[in-house]
């Protein structure tokens, strides 16, 4: 076979695997790179292994709900089964992908990849050149570890699903969703968890109710939260790792985890040979159809910086190959994306905070607080929030901020009227399915508080 292409993709995580089957279906000649495993992050070391494990975290939470419900419950966990069972879907999971790209034609080449011209890509391990048509990079991201003495101790993200053993302590530094999702995960599994954060409190950039209902829902797990403080420093001593603070605190941890961010993954991938142009950030610069500096290359998914999201760089995959090899230019709209983070308890959000919204005009605002039906047997007192943000006088529906169990789900399906503009009046028209936590966002009456020229009134 030749080693001419019409599309070579590097990376074969969520976007890449899209735009090479699509493109493939189309009736394109391609091959697709990866260095590590098909499925990419969200697959092997992300989305799913991290939801796999939230599942089981919750458990613990229904065990001590089950009492009330007349229900005796004497329950132990076990560390590697759980592991090994994820192991089993993940492989599941990576020969679906293997079979989604050989069905329609994709040729998967197991290698390292980099770039030596617009139309060029050398393999490393094969010592061999492929020439084509188009190049698509589709590398993803990794995770940032903060350059300080020790940091090596330390694991990340990609480390924390495969631990040998549960650690009796944890810290966490970080205060995105990445953080307080291994947060509920560690604590749900009885680790005593600590969060460290720069900031003066968690998920910057969402809503503050939002924010603050997450950080109750955390301290009553028992979840410890430190702000406004980093970490200076790790060592060893003996079985647990030394942390030193930014304030001059020293405490012993049995892990330590960092979660502060992550990178594209550009480095060494020959990107300059072709004139590809980055961000200042250090992601791929591309344009609304997803191509770089380069004609000949585009980027798609995490590499370019946009929205760090599986089905963002599934959809971007996807109008790549409508764009470039079915002739049909799509762009994909970033601007009203639902959001999840799988924490306990549990956030969905899509379209503006408050902030936000208060500078388009008057609002309305809609609150509502409640305890979960599951929990009103209990004496748990942790408080469902939905957030209704509209135009004034019943407008367009500018955010839905939900938290509590089942918000995630709730979200998506608030996007499809999200996204054919609906007003407040279009929700009002829902029938309410009674008893849910959804049917408060189809039956508030009254705003709770208004926005009018800017100011809370």
């Amino acid at each position: 076979m030749s080693d001419g292409y019409d599309l070579v993709v590097i990376g074969a995580g969520s976007g890449g695997v899209r735009a090479a089957r699509m493109a493939a279906t189309y009736g394109a000649r391609v091959a697709i790179i990866e260095e590590f495993r098909v499925g990419g992050t969200c697959v092997i070391r992300g989305c799913v292994p991290k939801k796999l494990y939230v599942y089981a975290a919750r458990f613990s939470e229904m065990f001590d709900v089950a009492e009330s419900f007349g229900w005796q419950v004497d329950a132990k966990f076990d560390w590697p089964t759980l592991v090994a069972n994820k192991d089993k879907e993940i492989t599941r999971l990576e020969q679906a992908y293997v079979a989604n790209l050989e069905k329609p034609g994709v040729e998967i080449i197991r290698d390292r990849a980099v770039v030596t011209g617009p139309n060029s890509v050398h393999l490393v391990n094969g010592k061999r050149d492929l020439q084509a048509k188009t190049i698509l990079i589709a590398t993803g991201a990794h995770p940032s570890i903060p350059h300080i003495l020790g940091a090596e101790l330390g694991i990340s993200s990609n480390e924390a699903f495969d631990l040998p053993k549960l650690p009796h302590s944890i810290l966490i530094e970080g205060g995105g969703y990445i953080a307080v999702e291994f947060a509920t995960i560690f604590a749900g599994l009885g680790v005593d968890t600590t969060i460290i954060y720069r900031g003066d409190c968690i998920l910057r950039g969402f809503d503050d109710d939002m924010r603050r209902g997450l950080e109750a829902g955390l301290q009553d797990r028992g979840i410890k939260l430190i702000y406004q403080t980093t970490i200076k420093s790790l060592a060893k001593a003996g079985d647990n790792i030394s942390a030193t603070f930014s304030d001059g605190v020293v405490a012993p941890y049995g892990a330590v985890m960092f979660a502060t961010g992550r990178a594209p993954n550009v480095r060494h991938l020959g990107l300059e040979t072709a004139g590809v142009k980055l961000t200042p950030m250090g992601a791929i610069a591309v344009d609304g159809y997803s191509q770089s500096s380069c004609p000949s290359i585009y980027a798609v998914g995490d590499v370019t910086g946009r929205a760090a999201l599986t089905p963002v760089a599934i959809r971007e995959g996807w109008y790549f190959a409508e764009t470039v090899f079915n002739n049909n230019p799509m762009m994909v709209d970033h601007s009203l994306i639902p959001t999840a983070v799988f924490s306990d308890p549990e956030i969905g959000v899509i379209g503006l905070t408050e902030p936000e919204a208060a500078t388009h005009g008057d609002i309305d605002v809609y609150v509502a607080r409640f305890r979960p039906m599951m929990n009103t047997l209990s004496t748990k007192t942790e408080r469902t929030i939905l957030k209704l943000i509209v135009g004034a006088n019943g407008g367009k529906v500018l955010g839905v901020h939900i938290l509590g169990p089942g918000a995630a789900e709730m979200i998506q399906l608030v996007a499809i009227p999200m996204g054919m503009g609906a007003s407040k009046a279009d929700f009002d028209r829902a029938m309410a399915l009674h008893p849910t936590a959804a049917e408060e966002l189809v039956t508030f009456k009254a705003p709770t508080y208004t926005y009018r020229n800017g100011a809370k009134v």
